[in-house]
């Protein structure tokens, strides 16, 4: 067994640390992104907004950018992204967090097409997940809290069967369609 501790926000390193890993292992099949991080910034303060950005976008991106270098090479793979639900509308107690994971969203479905246009078989499954019971699940009032092993098991199934999209738990996707239809006006009252 291999491991590796990789600071995804230190991208130039992280990026010679994942492609070493890779070469370590004579290549994977599957590449699971699931860092990040995410602060409550309701006040804005710069540092954490800084280090949300440089985790889940600088350091995503970089780890996406290994990944499908490597499934080009090897011309087949799946990618998974952990995003998050948050990503779907911003929310004013942590701004960068739900704007990092819009674009963790976005990148991947931009990777996923230029999979399919250039007829590689790699399969990239996004994983849109509410709160789970974990450190990042922090604050009051927080409902539909996942345990991390119904989590598990969702994200799990969703790699086994290569589905494009999937939300973990599963009754998210009424909150992801509720988000994206709620006027501005309802949405701000929130």
């Amino acid at each position: 067994m291999l491991t590796k501790v990789i600071d995804v926000a230190q991208v130039d390193h992280a990026g010679r640390q994942i492609r070493s890993l890779i070469e370590e292992m004579g290549g994977v099949d599957l590449f699971v992104i699931s860092a990040g991080i995410g602060h409550r910034n309701p006040d804005l303060e710069w540092e954490p907004e800084a280090e949300t950005i440089a985790v889940n976008v600088t350091g995503f991106a970089c780890m996406v950018n290994a990944a499908v270098e490597h499934f080009r090479f090897r011309k087949k793979g799946h990618l998974v992204g952990i995003s998050s639900v948050s990503g779907i509308r911003g929310h004013s107690a942590a701004p960068a967090y739900g704007a990092s994971k819009a674009f963790e969203t976005t990148y991947l479905q931009a990777i996923r097409h230029q999979f399919a246009k250039s007829r590689l078989p790699v399969c990239v499954t996004i994983v849109q997940a509410g709160f789970v019971d974990t450190a990042m699940a922090k604050g009051d009032g927080l409902f539909w809290v996942a345990p991390v092993e119904k989590a598990s098991r969702q994200i799990f199934r969703a790699i086994q069967k290569r589905k494009s999209d999937v939300y973990v738990t599963k009754r998210w996707r009424a909150i992801g369609w509720l988000l994206r239809l709620l006027p501005d006006m309802v949405y701000h009252r929130l």
